[in-house]
């Protein structure tokens, strides 16, 4: 399942116009190191790994509309920073990969 969702993000990465081919490679490499985390967080919380896919998924659907709504933007990636809440310690590289990934989606909407 969560494979399923990162793969629908790479493939709206990859489709979007609006994205310069640079940002598009930082985000499938952001996206697959997000993955390889994800995978490993799921096999421990379960429930977890699946709302950071979620929100990974629905912010990427909103720094890449074609007319996009800053607010939804904005509530996306405070979602997606929520979902990973608590795992400083036990996951400091999960943490850094989405905020990382969510400074870069909010950027597109620059």
């Amino acid at each position: 399942m969560i494979e399923d969702t990162i793969g629908k993000i790479e493939d709206k990465i990859r489709g979007a116009d609006a994205i310069k081919d640079g940002r598009k490679q930082e985000l499938l490499q952001l996206l697959h190191t997000l993955k390889s985390e994800i995978s490993s967080l799921s096999k421990t919380h379960g429930e977890q790994a699946q709302s950071i896919a979620g929100f990974t998924e629905l912010s990427a659907h909103e720094a890449t509309r074609s007319k996009q709504n800053p607010e939804l933007l904005n509530l996306s990636l405070k979602g997606l920073s929520s979902s990973v809440g608590g795992f400083e310690k036990s996951h400091p590289r999960l943490v850094q990969i989405v905020n990382t990934l969510s400074q870069t989606l909010s950027n597109l909407g620059i």
